[in-house]
């Protein structure tokens, strides 16, 4: 009975928010261009669902090979600072400066640098970037979360500073590590999508080029179809992520 109304609570407010927007169109006869009804929302919709999967399925593909390098380089990194003090100083302030930097600052050098005839690498780095922070963060976080009491067990019996960092820190890091996926996911895919509206370009043929497209020629309605799409892909993308972490953490419990 909770689980049917955790389900039914959210539909039945979507519902009554899309009645309330396709009344409030027609009795005040809203242009179509400045704002369209959810029923000219669906329409769209289902005429460009085939592009827009195809779509979909590209910035997906982006942010998760996006998702991929920053995770690797984050944890990388953050197994070597933890084994240094003076590393963890040093890198520390870079890796905060880069996450506050905006994304669309660096895109234009990004896209030289990846070279013009490549936007789908440099969207890809981009989001890396964007992601990067809290999976290093979270990593960093649970390296250094060790249980004291461990931690002396530890040194009592002569453990060195490598055996410390993988038989304990790393297997309590663990759910720190998970958290920070979980919220770089989505990350990855703002840091893809605001990658592709700075480049500006239709090679890369994800959603941010279809809302631009529409755009361009004052299809609202489309546009609104294409950011239901994009919604739908980080929906989806975040409740998969949530699965994994809960099923991750289960196996962790249990070991």
């Amino acid at each position: 009975m909770n689980r049917l109304a955790q389900i039914a609570a959210p539909l039945a407010l979507i519902a009554l928010l899309l009645t309330a927007w396709e009344l409030a169109c027609r009795m005040l006869e809203v242009p179509t261009f400045l704002l369209p009804a959810p029923s000219a929302i669906g329409v769209a919709l289902a005429a460009d669902w085939p592009a827009l999967l195809r779509s979909a399925w590209n910035t997906l593909a982006m942010a998760l090979m996006a998702l991929a390098v920053a995770s690797v380089l984050a944890q990388l990194l953050a197994l070597a600072t933890a084994l240094s003090t003076t590393l963890e100083r040093a890198v520390r302030p870079l890796a905060v400066v880069l996450q506050v930097t905006p994304v669309v600052a660096i895109a234009p050098l990004v896209l030289i640098w990846a070279g013009l005839d490549h936007p789908g690498r440099a969207i890809v780095a981009l989001a890396a970037v964007v992601a990067f922070f809290p999976i290093f963060s979270g990593a960093l976080t649970g390296l250094k979360s060790a249980d004291p009491d461990l931690e002396r067990l530890f040194h009592l019996y002569g453990a060195g500073r490598v055996q410390r960092l993988l038989r304990l820190r790393l297997p309590s890091a663990v759910p720190f590590m998970l958290e920070g996926h979980k919220v770089a996911a989505g990350l990855a895919v703002i840091g893809a999508v605001v990658a592709e509206f700075v480049a500006g370009s239709g090679g890369a043929q994800g959603l941010a080029w279809r809302i631009l497209e529409a755009g361009n020629r004052l299809q609202t309605a489309r546009m609104f179809a294409a950011l239901v799409a994009l919604g739908i892909l980080g929906a989806a993308l975040h409740a998969a992520l949530e699965h994994a972490e809960k099923a991750g953490l289960r196996w962790w419990r249990g070991r």
